[in-house]
């Protein structure tokens, strides 16, 4: 079971670094956060090749509506969400919100976008078909990282980090119906629900992933790198690919059952976020350093 490049790093226009990314698995697309130059990168799949860069403001967040197809990015401090056509490569609509925006995650059945205020207190909870604010959330810190949804239910999860903790939101009421604590992790960073394996994955800056109950009950753990980042899966939540200090591990996810790192590689670059696409096992990774901005695909070999 092998991690290794499948093609060479391509390069980005305009060098300015990167935070999350998503993978529209139907589409063959991949995004990626562009943040100082303010811009959504769009990636062909098939091709490895970028195929453009829509100017949408400092963005942080970004998440992907599996229906159409369309792409919405959290703005960091232009305070605004914004929803993007990445065919036509269009902004077409945007909201604004009461302060700067990081990680987001996305309710398809729902249609909302929950969308966490960076180094704040607050989540806000957009409709995507109009785009409009229709709720603030208050949460118990002052750092939350990595929001994540349970399709099947609507669940809403929320790491919070300065109290090594997660928050299980109802969605009819949203409000915190359970704060669990996760005791064998500091800094919470990474969080990924899987609906299809009933399991909730929180990792640590101290190199511990944890896996959860949907209702945050624990069931195990496992070492990773320090200073894990951005955790992502697929659309059969079976695989979590994470990344950190340079560093890409393949996890294996499975109900009742402890997180299994099947494989890893440490790139040699900065790499500290990236996506994973469960269909054919291209890992898409992006990374700064002072020869440029480069995004490559990887490939996952059971």
């Amino acid at each position: 079971m092998t991690i290794a490049a499948a093609a060479p790093p391509v390069r980005v226009p305009i060098y300015s670094g990167f935070d999350y990314v998503a993978v529209d698995e139907a589409r063959g697309r991949i995004y990626a956060a562009h943040t100082s130059s303010q811009r959504l990168l769009i990636v062909d799949a098939k091709t490895g090749a970028v195929t453009g860069q829509v100017r949408v403001g400092p963005m942080h967040g970004v998440v992907v509506d599996p229906a159409s197809g369309e792409v919405f990015t959290g703005n960091g401090t232009d305070d605004t969400v914004s929803k993007v056509d990445p065919v036509a490569m269009k902004v077409l609509a945007s909201v604004d919100v009461p302060g700067p925006v990081d990680a987001m995650a996305y309710d398809a059945g729902l249609h909302r976008i929950y969308a966490d205020e960076d180094n704040g207190s607050h989540v806000y909870v957009i409709d995507s078909a109009n785009m409009k604010l229709i709720a603030t959330l208050t949460m118990p810190t002052k750092d939350m990282e990595s929001p994540a949804v349970d399709q099947s239910s609507h669940t809403f999860y929320q790491n919070l980090a300065d109290v090594d903790a997660f928050a299980i939101v109802d969605p009819k009421t949203l409000k915190i119906v359970k704060l669990v604590h996760t005791p064998d992790i500091t800094d919470d960073h990474p969080l990924v629900a899987s609906a299809a394996q009933r399991t909730i994955a929180v990792g640590g800056n101290n190199g511990v992933m944890s896996t959860y109950t949907l209702a945050g009950d624990f069931v195990g753990s496992a070492t990773v790198q320090k200073r894990i980042d951005q955790c992502s899966t697929g659309d059969a939540g079976k695989l979590m690919v994470c990344a950190g200090n340079g560093i890409v591990n393949v996890i294996a996810l499975a109900p009742d059952k402890a997180p299994e790192v099947l494989g890893s590689i440490d790139t040699g670059h900065s790499i500290h976020t990236l996506g994973i696409d469960e269909r054919t096992g291209d890992i898409w990774v992006v990374w700064s350093d002072p020869d440029g901005d480069f995004v490559q695909r990887l490939h996952w070999t059971p």
